[in-house]
């Protein structure tokens, strides 16, 4: 019977093949007796989520299935808290996230109450258009903030409307913002604590008072959302009133703050309602600041380090050279700011975490056609994460979850290495009859006049018009004086970005083919005169997504241009949501009434690891493709991928896209594509 509860014995059999727990010596007949009670439906939404939490972690999914029973009434949004919390700190953060869930789920109903995993996107753009700079958003047991990271509740519901709650969390987000931009931490309160005959007492005031000053900065810059704040908030207490007029003064700071805070006798702060009450935790800033303080000296002294060396002026410090060494807080380890698990569980063998983020072991290479071996060995640091932070940090749709993972993706942007400009010159004097044919036809393109028909003058006759005429004035109806046609020239509005994979398994025949087909593409357009530039993308792992700049939408198509086409080469894998994503953002920036991008790719989304690889690649690229589509930008691939067929329908549409089977055919088909993409 299909609606038959699973009895514990058969949950824990696939419990184990999900986990493989027999292997681990683990078992789960614990997690299946809680799952037994449940009904059928509930336990195959668990066991769904097993599985797409194993593909993170063995032990995070061993822990989703324990502790999932008590939360079958909200089981999602439990379960997308915790995942969130493991993408942005591993497996400690998710039991600490699950944990906080399951503590307010006791204590209250849910019927309007708002999870902060649903505003978390609303907040985060907030926090961009406030402060310019992106902020990091956790789950905590209350307000909190570092000047870095703001914690705030994993749910709400003060209020009795979601309405209400939502604008609370807006305005907790707001408070813990002014705290960095209106100098909370600006001085250290210990000296003045250690003076006062209850220190927590008189935190209370400080952060009581604290809210009444950083209040009025905001309504001064920002009038609506501090008009939201108080009315969220409600009156102050009348015997405050003069308190909070004089913090409300410009000039205030929050050493007035603190001497109201130690002048202020009983525990009365604590009881007063304040429904975005945050804490003031200065140890853990201090300690943040300082690090942020060492990490800056470094830098600099790096920086001088490299001057001194390249003018030839004194000795070059040894603690402090050029590029990072070891010990220093800038080490160019992709890994080394994600959170480790455990050291038992790391033993055991119980997080599948590193698969998809660690190189292979020394002597593996990717499976797959050909004898391609990584740029990267094992063992070698990439040239670019060794050198700088990413460039910017991009979510991932993950299907399997129906949620972002966010800031997930760290892309590096790079100028391509240049290669022989002998060869560009070669590949002109090569093909150099088919460049005069394709020139000649998109000359065409440039020289073509729309025709506006049915005008009421023009310098021809429209004949369609005159016939409809002659035949209405026949059957005695007054004819339209729209008889004439008027050319006019047509202005091309358009911007073009060439997305170019760079991935191993275009070494070779298709590499050659890539390369060639761009020289004759950029000959032809640059007979147009249209805007377009050429990106190529590799990458290996969410930690190391390279995007490679070969022509910028600016630049001319020069020596330099020419000699970076040449050294287009063969490097990682294939990770195309994220250089999707990064490639439309530079096209939507364009002045153009048309954009198009377009892709020349050997195969389907892939990366090393077994996540990104197959459906989980496919519709995270296809994701990246409607965001584009939403941005005004048109997108096509070009394929080599002979069983491109079975999966690009689903990620560009039915008539977005050409499948070539031969490589050899690639440059004259490419141009003849652009023309008909164009006209």
């Amino acid at each position: 019977m299909p609606d038959r509860k699973l009895f514990a014995d058969e949950i824990e059999s696939r419990l184990d093949a999900l986990l493989l727990l027999a292997l681990r010596q683990r078992s789960a007949t614990l997690a299946a007796q809680s799952l037994e009670p449940l009904p059928r439906s509930v336990q195959e939404r668990v066991l769904h989520w097993v599985a797409v939490a194993a593909q993170s972690s063995t032990e995070l999914g061993l822990m989703l299935a324990a502790g999932a029973a008590p939360h079958q009434e909200e089981l999602d949004d439990w379960v997308l808290a915790g995942l969130n919390a493991f993408d942005a700190g591993g497996i400690a953060a998710a039991a600490t996230a699950w944990a906080g869930f399951a503590e307010q789920a006791k204590s209250r109903r849910w019927r309007h109450g708002v999870l902060f995993v649903d505003i978390e996107p609303r907040l985060a753009r907030l926090l961009q258009a406030l402060c310019g700079t992106p902020l990091t958003l956790a789950v905590g047991p209350m307000p909190l903030t570092d000047t870095e990271t703001l914690w705030l509740p994993v749910q709400l519901e003060v209020f009795d409307t979601a309405e209400a709650n939502a604008g609370l969390y807006t305005a907790m987000t707001a408070m813990l913002w002014a705290q960095r931009q209106f100098g909370t931490f600006d001085i250290d309160p210990e000296p003045a604590l250690a003076t006062s005959a209850d220190r927590q007492s008189t935190l209370d005031w400080l952060a009581l008072f604290e809210a009444m000053r950083l209040e009025a900065c905001i309504a001064a810059e920002l009038p609506g959302l501090g008009a939201q704040i108080a009315r969220l908030r409600g009156p102050w207490p009348r015997p405050l009133l003069p308190v909070a007029a004089e913090l409300s003064m410009p000039e205030a700071t929050v050493a007035d703050s603190l001497r109201h805070a130690l002048a202020a006798t009983g525990d009365a702060a604590a009881a007063i309602n304040l429904p975005y009450r945050f804490a003031l935790d200065f140890a853990r800033t201090q300690q943040r600041q300082s690090v942020r303080s060492v990490q800056a000296s470094k830098l600099v002294k790096r920086a001088l380090n490299v001057i001194r060396g390249a003018g030839g002026r004194g000795q070059e410090n040894p603690e402090f050279p050029p590029m990072a060494a070891e010990g220093d807080g800038t080490a160019a380890d992709p890994q080394a700011d994600l959170v480790s698990l455990p050291a038992d569980a790391t033993a055991k063998g119980e997080n599948k975490d590193a698969a998809s983020d660690e190189r292979p072991p020394q002597g593996l290479s990717p499976a797959g056609q050909g004898v391609w071996q990584p740029v990267n060995a094992a063992g070698a640091e990439s040239a670019v994460t060794a050198e700088r932070a990413p460039d910017a940090l991009y979510d991932e749709w993950d299907y399997r979850r129906k949620a972002w993972r966010r800031d997930w993706c760290h892309l590096y942007e790079t100028d391509s290495a240049a290669g022989d400009l002998a060869w560009v010159q070669q590949t002109r004097q090569r093909n150099a009859h088919l460049i005069r044919n394709i020139r000649r036809r998109f000359e065409s393109l440039r020289g073509e006049d729309r025709i506006h028909r049915r005008q009421l003058e023009g310098e021809d006759l429209d004949l369609d018009a005159q016939v409809e005429a002659h035949a209405d004035r026949k059957s005695g109806v007054e004819p339209s004086p729209r008889l004439f046609c008027h050319r006019r020239r047509s202005e091309r509005s358009l911007a073009v970005m060439f997305m170019v994979d760079m991935s191993g398994s275009t070494k070779g025949w298709i590499n050659d083919a890539e390369r060639e087909s761009l020289v004759l593409l950029c000959e032809a357009i640059e007979s147009l005169g249209d805007r377009y530039a050429i990106y190529g993308f590799s990458g290996w792992t969410r930690t190391r997504c390279d995007i490679y700049r070969i022509k910028e939408f600016a630049a001319r198509y020069d020596a330099a241009t020419q000699a970076r086409i040449a050294g287009i080469e063969a490097k990682d894998y294939t990770r195309m949501g994220v250089a999707v994503r990064h490639l439309s953002t530079l096209l939507a920036a364009q002045p153009a009434r048309h954009k198009l991008l377009v892709t020349l790719s050997d195969g389907r989304p892939d990366d090393y690891g077994d996540e990104y690889r197959g459906h989980y690649g496919i519709e995270d690229t296809r994701r990246a493709l409607h965001e584009a589509r939403a941005q005004g930008i048109r997108s096509y691939c070009v394929t080599i991928d002979r069983h491109g067929a079975d999966y690009l329908p689903q990620l560009y549409g039915p008539a977005h896209y050409t499948v070539i089977d031969d490589a050899k055919k690639l440059p004259q088909k490419l141009a003849e594509i652009y023309r008909k993409l164009t006209s």
